[in-house]
């Protein structure tokens, strides 16, 4: 039995890691496939996933939240988990959102919110070409660069998962006032 302090916080963020690479894997990979119109018209297949996926992202968020708060990175990184925590709060948020309305059978905003939690799942990607995009013709960045530019991949993200759940909810809005016209 270790009677050091310093390692004493390890085996929960290890667990924590591990969890949220796993769950977040599940996620995103799994997750992508209930965005097509064709499984998601197969109830059964759709229902189904759901079961794995949003206990999965549960379980992806609230590991990050605990890697965020539980920090033990340098000091210049710091900020960094502070984004990371604020976007892990805000899906944890939706998720909560997105299971209360589909309790009520608001499939809409169901929808809604799941988008807008699986936007901040995979910004990891959105991150990768950020980066990109900065460090082939300007070079590396120091801690205060990644911060902002991790933060503009969440934001970028969000914006277009905003712009799709507008889109459908247009689409939604046009559908119902055309068969409103048929029936007038």
């Amino acid at each position: 039995m270790s009677t050091n302090p310093e390692g004493a916080g390890l085996l929960p963020s290890a667990v924590a890691l591990v969890a949220h690479i796993v769950a977040m894997t599940v996620y995103c990979v799994l997750g992508a496939f209930q965005f097509s119109p064709a499984l998601r018209i197969r109830h059964r297949w759709h229902r189904a996933a759901g079961r794995v996926l949003i206990p999965a992202a549960f379980i992806a968020a609230l590991s990050a939240i605990w890697l965020a708060v539980f920090f033990g990175g340098h000091l210049e990184e710091l900020a960094l988990a502070m984004v990371r925590l604020v976007f892990a709060t805000a899906m944890t948020v939706f998720l909560v959102r997105a299971v209360i309305a589909i309790t009520r059978r608001d499939f809409a905003a169901h929808g809604a919110w799941m988008t807008r939690a699986y936007a901040i799942a995979v910004s990891g990607g959105t991150q990768a070409l950020v980066f990109a995009l900065w460090t082939i013709p300007l070079g590396e960045v120091d801690a205060f660069g990644e911060v902002w530019l991790v933060a503009t991949a969440f934001v970028v993200n969000s914006i277009v998962a905003e712009l799709l759940i507008r889109r459908r909810t247009g689409r939604r809005v046009r559908r119902v006032s055309d068969r409103g016209a048929l029936v007038s």
